[in-house]
């Protein structure tokens, strides 16, 4: 499996991101749309980031009750992205609902089982979510239920890939945000990486937000997080 860098496209508007877009004249990379994205453009946005060449992950974490799921894939299956993901928490019959789905729309898109999202602390886990296991145990005995459900893989950090890979096998996807380069700030993340050491830790793709759309060269970027996510190695 070809390790890819996925471009978290967080912007507010369709103008905005396509004169991001614009700057990639030889690259088409894998970009995510996202809830703040796709509620500000609506659905077009997917079909115009399509027509320039760009697979598309619609990071929208679907979780509520079985039927709702099963109906909202139903539509979204139609904007034929190429991954896209429900929310591990919202049980096994959720994520089968929304694997029935993408079938009977003949849908190929991947289908990802967020774990834990990686703004979540083991404590905030613990005192908060009231999850008494551990953030690795928790972690890996949610992708193994996604895999029972029929996904493709899971959404988690880096650091917990290993643990998924052991319960899941090295086929099933893992893909992992939470990526900055050495010298970034974490922001808000808290179980965050580097591409190079995603890579060593076994990550299929990695989502890579503001350490390349904030910054002053964000092709260079990109194919700085490129280059140390196929190589291991920091650039």
């Amino acid at each position: 499996m070809k390790r890819e860098v996925i471009i978290a496209c967080d912007f507010s508007s369709q103008q905005e991101t396509l004169e991001f877009l614009d700057q990639f004249t030889e690259e088409k990379p894998f970009i995510k749309i996202g809830m703040e994205l796709l509620y500000a453009a609506g659905p077009n946005i997917v079909n115009e980031i399509k027509k320039r060449g760009h697979k598309i992950f619609l990071d929208l974490k679907l979780h509520d009750i079985p039927n709702t799921v099963h109906k909202a894939m139903m539509n979204l299956a139609k904007l034929d992205v190429d991954m896209i993901n429900v929310h591990a928490a919202g049980t096994i019959e959720m994520m089968k609902a929304a694997k029935d789905a993408l079938v009977k729309m003949d849908s190929h898109a991947i289908l990802l089982a967020v774990t834990q999202l990686t703004s979540t602390s083991e404590e905030m886990m613990h005192d908060e979510l009231w999850i008494d296991h551990s953030m690795e145990e928790t972690v890996q005995h949610y992708a193994y239920n996604a895999k029972l459900a029929g996904c493709d893989g899971v959404v988690c950090s880096p650091l917990e890939v290993e643990a998924v890979s052991e319960k899941c096998g090295r086929d099933f996807v893992t893909v992992t945000p939470g990526i900055r380069f050495a010298s970034d700030s974490k922001g808000d993340q808290k179980r965050v990486t580097t591409p190079a050491k995603a890579h060593q830790l076994g990550s299929h793709y990695i989502v890579v937000g503001r350490s390349i759309t904030e910054s002053s060269d964000p092709v260079a970027a990109y194919r700085k997080a490129s280059k140390e996510f196929e190589s291991g190695v920091e650039a």
